[in-house]
């Protein structure tokens, strides 16, 4: 017997306890003013409860990050509790405002959590991701020193269903994949059922495929030691065959039933080779009464502490493995086995039989050490658990230094090339910043502005590899060379994976205490293919710059399926991501330069009385790019501008005193805006043109500003407020975006002006971009034509024009 097994199964003891009273103090104590279910998930937290006691107090190191089941967090923060690193308030308070979170939050819980998780498989999937952002660290010089942890996820099977989970199975491939895993609950129930029989031999063999190690647990040391007494291969066999279903209502049926299902179909029968005792199972059975029985049965390899404590022990290499743990779903709880205890809860009455066989007194219910018959020999251990040794495992790196980031305006040029030029002037810089950036994109480097930076500074792998085509003089842009030192991670065609990556790599200074300065691109229509991994890494306040390139209509011969609409909506909504749309290249290069800042603050929440953004805070950002060439306006540096382009927005062209329309555009329609503004300035006075760098944040800083006046601070007025108050009343704003016109049509709100928005709301087609600009009313004749029609005055005389 392991030395350290006594204390073990006390943890896990505590641990199944302390959960689950926490869920019923939650929902049966507590007084609800909702009158709603609170919820909690008891019976998948008691299916963990012993793979968490053996993992984290007998197989983690400090280096080591976990990305712990989404409904195994009871049992998470009970183990918290335990160590001291939770209170008891909040744990009064689960699921209650500031109490602890349903699911384990980096944001929002006070303990030690490695990587959110909630949304299902996400989790799963950013350890392994995580795994390769490690490896990418260690090889660099900066990185000396870094201790390779292993990066593991505790699942559920009912999480493999997730299309995620393989697509990380296949980059992790690709990339050589170590130090990753994965354990499964394989409790073979999920929400609505029972998991499909024979699953286990399909994971196997994926897993298998994708050079994993599979390590099946189904049997706990009681089992086997009845597997080793006569009778025992054939109890192992009927284990074996029981379908799904009727284990898990036999074992919701109790002892007394076990053993009358058991010597139905085993009763009297003897294994082969028992020279003739027939009654070797019979036998077996009988030496146990219900309560063992019962016992016997449940002791599932993921139920077995012992076990799984052995098994995890056993792994020393750093391939990547995948724990198939099968367990028992409510395992030592009166609702272990029913088919509808996922969503359910034990009732007080149960809850009170339960507490009185747990052996806890009344009052005593959320004492850490009771029913511990040694509470210092156990302090005692818990003291010299390795996981634990060095407290919170939250780390920190200084800024880094960012420099000065501009591009050439003195000809046409894109957003999108412009990304490239800045890009690339970095690569052929030896800043410090430069040197911590990482660049990933899935499958679209080089259409998408990174190839300069890549062919400067290689892409990522632990072994050298030569580029073949260099090697034979046979010309290429792309100079493919991968090495230990290279700086890009190229990706599959897998946005997920994309998110997940940069949601690592964005919290490289938390996890390791060496910060990198991810970079990532992609298709901006395909940003809503990956959205949940999106959410996901800015919901772990992650850092990072994602460019969504090419996007709108712009793209006029790609078609619908590539031409993005919603981008900028999402944009403004997502929190933690600072959106901007720049029309021209000085923009980008104010906006990025203020970004690789941005992306490493980390100070309080006080918003800025300037604008009322929260930009002491940071956070990651989002650029909305275009291959749409532009002519560019000049050099400028006047702080307006540049401010401006930071904040939100500036005037390209100021307002007179008795101006009655502004004209204001985000992005790559600049040109039909101000060619527009041109045509109608003739016969409207003091016309005004707003170039819009950002809706996200002028929304943000108006909304913050509203809520700041609400409290009684009446000077609070946000950036876009400023830039408006000076307009006449009867002033009308005519706003204009390649993508959803929702996304500035609110402007009007802001100080009660007519608004009329023009955008694109259906799904786009192959053309030209002056088809597709006139089929949406984004050119500068349908702008015309609205102020013409839609505001009073003297109307403009429309002259054919061409179009680029």
């Amino acid at each position: 017997m392991r030395p350290d097994l006594t204390h073990l199964k006390t943890i896990e003891q505590r641990l199944l306890w302390l959960s689950h009273w926490m869920i019923h103090n939650a929902n049966h104590i507590r007084p609800n003013p909702d009158g709603i279910k609170v919820g909690g998930h008891q019976a998948s937290s008691a299916s963990m409860v012993s793979i968490m006691t053996a993992l984290y107090f007998s197989a983690l190191r400090p280096e080591d990050r976990v990305a712990v089941k989404p409904h195994a967090s009871p049992v998470f923060h009970a183990m918290q509790y335990l160590m001291g690193s939770q209170t008891r308030e909040k744990m009064e308070n689960f699921r209650g405002f500031g109490g602890v979170q349903s699911y384990p939050s980096r944001t929002k819980d006070v303990d030690d959590v490695d990587f959110s998780t909630g949304s299902v498989g996400l989790g799963v999937g950013i350890t392994a991701l995580a795994s390769m952002v490690q490896d990418f660290i260690a090889a660099k010089d900066w990185g000396t020193g870094t201790r390779l942890g292993r990066m593991v996820a505790l699942a559920g099977d009912a999480e493999l269903d997730e299309g995620n989970v393989y697509e990380v199975l296949q980059e992790g491939w690709k990339n050589g994949l170590r130090n990753t895993w994965w354990i499964i609950d394989y409790n073979r129930q999920s929400l609505d059922g029972i998991v499909r029989e024979g699953l286990f031999e399909r994971i196997e063999k994926i897993f298998d495929a994708f050079g994993w190690d599979v390590v099946r647990v189904k049997y706990g040391a009681l089992q086997r030691a009845a597997f080793a007494e006569p009778g025992g291969a054939a109890l192992r066999a009927w284990i074996d065959a029981c379908p799904n279903q009727e284990y898990s209502a036999l074992t919701y049926m109790g002892g007394a039933v076990w053993r009358q299902r058991l010597l139905d179909d085993l009763g009297d029968q003897g294994d082969q080779g028992d020279q003739g005792d027939q009654g070797a199972v019979t036998a077996l059975i009988d030496r146990r009464n219900d309560a063992e029985l019962a016992a016997l049965m449940e002791n599932l390899g993921g139920n077995c502490v012992e076990t799984m404590a052995d098994t995890f022990a056993a792994i020393d290499h750093e391939r990547p493995v995948c724990f198939l743990a099968y367990t028992v779903k409510g395992w030592g709880t009166p609702i272990a086995g029913h088919k509808d205890n996922h969503g359910g809860l034990m009732t007080k009455a149960q809850m009170a039989e339960w507490q009185s066989h747990m052996g806890v007194p009344d009052g005593q219910e959320w004492e850490p050490f009771t029913t511990v018959a040694d509470v210092p020999a156990l302090q005692a251990f818990l003291g010299r658990v390795p996981f634990f040794s060095e407290g919170p495992r939250r780390y920190s790196e200084a800024p880094l230094t960012v420099p000065a980031v501009a591009v050439d305006t003195s000809r046409e040029i894109s957003t999108q090339m412009a990304f490239g030029k800045i890009m690339d002037a970095l690569a052929r810089g030896d800043s410090e910043l430069a040197q911590r950036i990482m660049t990933t994109s899935p499958d679209v480097t080089g259409t998408t502005g990174l190839g300069p930076w890549v062919n400067r500074r290689k892409l990522f792998a632990r072994e050298a590899q030569a580029d073949a085509f260099i090697e034979h003089r046979i010309p290429s842009t792309a100079k493919w060379n991968f090495a230990p030192e290279g700086q890009h991670l190229e990706l599959g065609i897998a946005e997920m994976n994309l998110f997940l990556l940069l949601g690592a790599a964005g919290l490289a200074h938390s996890l390791w205490g060496k910060r990198v300065i991810p970079v990532g691109t992609v298709y901006d229509p395909f940003v809503c293919r990956g959205l949940d991994a999106l959410n996901y890494a800015c919901y772990q306040d992650a850092r990072f710059m994602i460019a969504g390139t090419p996007s709108g209509v712009t793209l006029a011969p790609e078609g619908g399926a590539h031409q993005s609409i919603s981008t900028p909506l999402i944009g403004m909504s997502q929190d933690g991501l600072a959106a901007f749309e720049p029309a021209f290249a000085d923009e980008l290069a104010v906006i990025m330069e203020w970004a690789f800042g941005y992306l490493q603050r980390d100070g309080g929440g006080d918003p800025d009385e300037r604008t009322w953004l929260r930009d002491e805070t940071g956070g990651s950002v989002y650029l909305r790019l275009s291959t749409k060439p532009l002519e560019q306006p000049g050099t400028r540096a006047d702080d307006d501008f540049r401010q401006g382009a930071i904040d939100g927005a500036y005037w390209l062209r100021k307002p007179g005193p008795n101006c009655s329309v502004v004209i204001a555009y985000q992005g790559a329609v600049a040109d039909e805006a101000i060619a527009a503004a041109g045509m109608i300035g003739g016969v409207r006075r003091d016309i005004g043109v707003l170039a819009v760098t950002s809706a996200d944040r002028l929304n943000a800083g108006w909304t913050a500003a509203q809520r700041e006046r609400a409290r009684g601070n009446p000077a609070a007025l946000s950036h876009i407020e400023q830039l408006l108050r000076d307009l006449p009343a009867h002033c009308t704003l005519v706003t204009v975006i390649d993508g959803h016109p929702a996304t500035l049509a609110w402007l009007g709100a802001v100080a009660g002006h007519k608004t009329v928005p023009h955008g694109v709301e259906h799904f786009g087609q192959t053309g030209t971009i002056g088809d597709l600009s006139r089929h949406f009313r984004i050119d500068r004749e349908a702008i015309v034509k609205s102020i013409d029609g839609l505001t009073a005055g003297r109307k403009a005389a429309l002259m054919p024009v061409s179009h680029g």
